[in-house]
């Protein structure tokens, strides 16, 4: 449509010259033909220099984008017209444009994998995560080389050689904690992508796995070769004394892996079950008086066990885990106290809401290893830990079932003094109504 405009206007304009020629040879067949050539050049010029006048014009707004305030006419306005549509049309493209691109680079920032933009080797963008995984300051890196700032060997080794299908870890001098994984992804002329990623968890879930696995089979590796052990003596023995012994002994054993199995189902019950919904009350003071009962019976009398229910409150949720959790904490108190000893239970008000906690004045916990209990089959003492029969599993049963009803497991220890386990419960699964004493 706009060209059919251009078109008419250049139409008219010839018609105008065409009209102005025909003045001209009328004027020089009446006047002399030097005075109608004479005219003809005069109009030929001034329509010349109007139509450079308006070449300038649109020039100048061209380069300056200066308005020309509706002074352009003619095939000059018609073409001033097509070209201010298209640069408008243009500067939105543009809006667009830069609007994807910003969208792009918040979502990139947004990632939780670094990603470094690399022109060749020079840095060319990054986002906040490959700031923070290879200390780079947007700002000021921008166009330096990735090796000048990640200094490590094997980058560098990794570059070098090209060879992008698989990643690499990499543990950075200032943070041998952190593990990345790093790969690059090459894409159009001399550009590429270093894509990097924390796998710290991954790696010490891995390394849990592992150790998990080593754990189970040691642990019935040991009842499982005494059971066969026993099973071939049994075949050739014909003391029936003697026999009866090895029967017992292979009791022991079994029932030491049945205690582990069950053990281990009741921690991934823990771990992949969702929390106990909160509608059951749990009867604190009965559970603290069963609690005491049971450390009674497994002490036989060479301890001096005390219950202090010093708090009018219940919890809401399972009373089957918290039992199991609370349960394991008093048998370690008894188990590793040594005979004359005290164990103390007592469930008391705090600020937050209330406590359970249990104290004894056994042996207690040196200092280096109170991180580490609450992990599967983490032992202080392997030997005595399975001369008391412990799985090794208790705390982390404990710990987790403790986590579902909203409390942490704290401990503190004096070696040679004793040790308090404790948990702290507060917020709405906490019955109304606690009562100070």
């Amino acid at each position: 449509m706009a060209e059919s405009r251009i078109a008419s206007r250049v139409a008219v304009g010839l018609g105008l010259l065409a009209a102005a020629a025909f003045a001209a040879w009328a004027l020089g067949a009446y006047a002399g033909a030097r005075w109608g050539w004479t005219a003809f050049a005069m109009l030929l010029l001034v329509s010349l220099l109007l139509h450079v006048r308006q070449l300038l014009m649109l020039g100048r707004w061209l380069e300056r984008g200066e308005s020309v305030d509706g002074r352009l006419s003619g095939v000059w306005d018609e073409l001033h017209a097509v070209l201010h549509r298209s640069r408008r049309q243009s500067a939105q493209r543009e809006a667009e444009l830069a609007d994807q691109v910003g969208r792009w680079r918040a979502a990139a920032r947004a990632l939780p994998d670094g990603v470094v933009i690399l022109d060749g080797e020079r840095i060319a963008w990054c986002n906040d995560t490959a700031c923070m995984h290879f200390g780079i300051d947007p700002a000021q890196d921008a166009g330096r080389p990735v090796t000048q700032l990640v200094r490590m060997p094997e980058f560098s080794a990794y570059l070098e050689a090209g060879d992008y299908a698989k990643p690499i870890s990499l543990r950075q001098p200032d943070q041998p904690e952190r593990t990345l994984s790093v790969q690059v992804v090459a894409y159009g002329e001399g550009q590429s992508l270093v894509l990097s990623r924390d796998v710290t968890r991954f790696e010490k879930l891995e390394t849990m796995r592992r150790e998990f696995v080593a754990n189970v089979s040691h642990e019935l590796r040991t009842p499982l070769t005494v059971v066969s052990g026993f099973l071939e003596t049994l075949g050739d023995e014909e003391d029936p004394e003697a026999r009866r012994r090895y029967l017992g002994l292979m009791g022991e054993q079994s029932n030491r892996m049945l205690r582990l199995v069950e053990d281990l189902l009741t921690l991934s019950s823990l771990e992949s079950s969702p929390p106990p919904p909160m509608e059951d009350a749990i009867d604190m003071r009965a559970l603290l008086d069963r609690l005491g009962a049971e450390a009674r019976a497994l002490s036989g009398g060479r301890h001096r066990i005390e219950v202090e229910a010093g708090a009018d409150a219940s919890l809401l949720g399972s009373e089957k885990e918290l039992s199991s959790a609370f349960g394991n904490l008093v048998s370690n108190a008894v188990r590793y106290t040594p005979a004359g000893g005290a164990v103390r239970l007592y469930w008391q008000p705090t600020e937050e809401g209330a406590a359970f906690a249990v104290e004894d004045t056994g042996i207690g916990i040196e200092p280096e290893h109170i991180p580490r209990l609450t992990e599967r089959f983490y032992r202080v003492d392997r030997g005595r830990s399975r001369e008391t029969g412990g799985t090794g599993l208790g705390l982390a049963i404990a710990k987790h079932a403790l986590s579902r009803h909203g409390a942490q497991l704290e401990v503190s220890s004096q070696p040679g003094k004793g040790t308090r386990f404790s948990a702290r419960f507060s917020g709405p699964r906490l019955r109304p109504g606690l009562s100070r004493i």
